[in-house]
């Protein structure tokens, strides 16, 4: 018992370090973080550049609100919400800013079902950026991150259905890219 009250107030004296703005506690949650936020980064961006824009707006959030986080909860949870977020915010910006024409999709049947298990997961990864924002974030919150449609269609602002359509869009669209990669 009190090796919990101990680690609690740890965590609560690292937290009220972060809160103050001292360096060594920044830091320490910094490079604790960095490489699995960057992890979820990447998921949600089109290149390395963009993911750590995303990155580092993300622990720009973190280290802003800092305080609002309760000790005791999962940090690494917290964290990798204000990530989430910190992407999407960036897919909104960037569909702002640019408009894309919606492709045509052709069904593309694959030979072998072990496809995926024979690539690595970088080439996975790049093969979910390719991906358009719209479908690559959609398919982030919902297979990856585990949202349901309805959730996506509120973090996203879109409906429902457009969801579920994106998702669709998006998995066989990484259908096509990973058959491209096998012929290749």
């Amino acid at each position: 018992m009190n090796i919990a009250i101990d680690v609690l107030r740890g965590e609560q004296d690292f937290i009220t370090a972060c809160v103050n703005k001292e360096k060594w506690a920044l830091k320490k949650l910094y490079e604790d973080f960095y490489s699995k936020m960057l992890g979820v980064c990447m998921r949600y961006s089109n290149n390395h550049d963009d993911a750590l824009d995303i990155l580092h707006e993300g622990f720009i959030k973190v280290f802003r609100n800092i305080s609002k986080y309760q000790p005791g909860t999962s940090l690494n949870a917290w964290i990798r919400r204000i990530m989430v977020n910190a992407s999407i915010d960036f897919y909104r910006k960037e569909t702002r800013r640019r408009t894309e024409d919606l492709e045509t999709v052709y069904d593309v049947s694959m030979k072998g079902a072990d496809a995926v298990s024979q690539m690595t997961a970088k080439e996975i990864l790049e093969c979910i950026q390719i991906l358009s924002p719209a479908y690559r974030s959609v398919f982030n919150l919902y297979v990856i991150e585990g949202y349901s449609h309805r959730e996506v269609a509120d973090i996203l602002g879109i409906t429902e259905s457009t969801s579920r359509s994106n998702l669709v869009k998006a998995r066989i669209k990484l259908k096509q890219l990973i058959a491209i990669r096998q012929i290749g």
